[in-house]
């Protein structure tokens, strides 16, 4: 497996009050891509992940963690002045409080050719990225165009993560001028019905909330994910996310995954209260790699892949630790 994307340092604010007062930041790495592969690796799948750091002490460290975590490095590229970083408000939305400093990090400022492709892809049966990447410019969305071109002339399959992020699309494209030339070649899209109608202008409809009814949320998702395989007909599975917060901080999740003409949807959690939001999304996608990588039957697929996900929320910083979420923890979960 291969994830592509940038490699980031989060900066959040202390948990407790304990800790607060020798150490009021916490620093974690993090990353789209990153998590996906820390979650593969620590669920004993052979993962590489390629990025560009800046050639200092502080991208050694980096790396020697992704390596401490079973991730092979050896595709990360080095240029550049800078590492991107993000600061996240503890257990915040990532719609809420989020401060992105990523202007002219190594990684933003990537242009075709700089990566040898067919150097990378040459023992790689799965290529996965996320709409964050394109997000950034043109220069870096050409560089992923690239690299799927390249997969899908290799038959590798490739997956998306339609993570829609209003921040970083600000070079002048809208992502429906740039997300679906990249979606043609993939094999796996995963987001949610809103996300795929503004990277991709699938037709969402605006009122769906006001139905209050899981069942026209599963009927939309079929919706979805029939539109974008007809859409880019190299696209065979399509999973979609559902996850509701109430006022009293109560938690409803749940997936759906279109595969093989069939929807399938997982288990319902809930629970009140997360540890942090983030990287929820990352450990999905991861789920769902995993489940196709071991041949797993849909509906367990589908089960493994949300039972993951829920899990993370109740885990801090970015990536799911693999002593936590355990491929035997999420499986009991996921059978619950």
């Amino acid at each position: 497996m291969l994830c592509f994307g940038e490699l980031l340092l989060r900066i959040s604010p202390a948990a407790h009050k304990d800790v607060v007062e020798k150490h009021p930041m916490i620093l974690y790495v993090g990353g789209a891509e990153a998590n996906v592969a820390t979650a593969l690796a620590g669920w004993e799948v052979p993962v590489k992940y390629c990025t560009v750091l800046p050639d200092n002490f502080m991208s050694r460290h980096m790396l020697h963690y992704l390596e401490y975590k079973g991730i092979y490095t050896n595709s990360v590229q080095f240029a550049g002045n800078r590492i991107g970083v993000y600061y996240l408000e503890r257990g915040a939305d990532l719609k809420g409080n989020m401060v992105y400093d990523r202007a002219h990090s190594a990684f933003s400022e990537l242009k075709p050719g700089m990566i040898d492709w067919d150097k990378v892809l040459a023992d790689v049966c799965w290529f996965n990225f996320s709409a964050i990447s394109p997000a950034l410019n043109e220069n870096v969305a050409a560089v992923c165009l690239e690299a799927v071109q390249a997969a899908a002339a290799k038959n590798i399959k490739i997956s998306v993560d339609l993570n829609y992020r209003s921040r970083l699309w600000k070079y002048g494209k809208k992502p429906v001028e740039v997300m679906p030339e990249l979606v043609q070649y993939c094999n796996l899209v995963m987001g949610n019905i809103w996300s795929a109608k503004d990277l991709l202008g699938i037709s969402l409809d605006e009122h769906i909330h006001d139905k209050r009814s899981k069942h026209a949320y599963l009927d939309h998702a079929k919706y979805t994910s029939r539109e974008i395989m007809k859409l880019f007909p190299k696209c065979t599975s399509v999973a979609n996310t559902f996850r509701f917060d109430s006022a009293e901080q109560e938690i409803l999740y749940y997936t759906t995954l279109m595969t093989n003409g069939e929807q399938y949807q997982s288990h319902e959690f809930t629970c009140k209260g997360v540890a942090d939001r983030s990287g929820s999304g990352d450990c999905f996608m991861a789920g769902l790699i995993y489940g196709f990588y071991n041949n797993s039957p849909a509906q367990d697929l589908v089960n493994y892949a949300t039972a993951a996900a829920f899990g993370k929320l109740q885990e801090a910083g970015d990536a799911t630790g693999q002593d936590i979420l355990s491929v035997t923890d999420i499986e009991k979960r996921s059978q619950a």
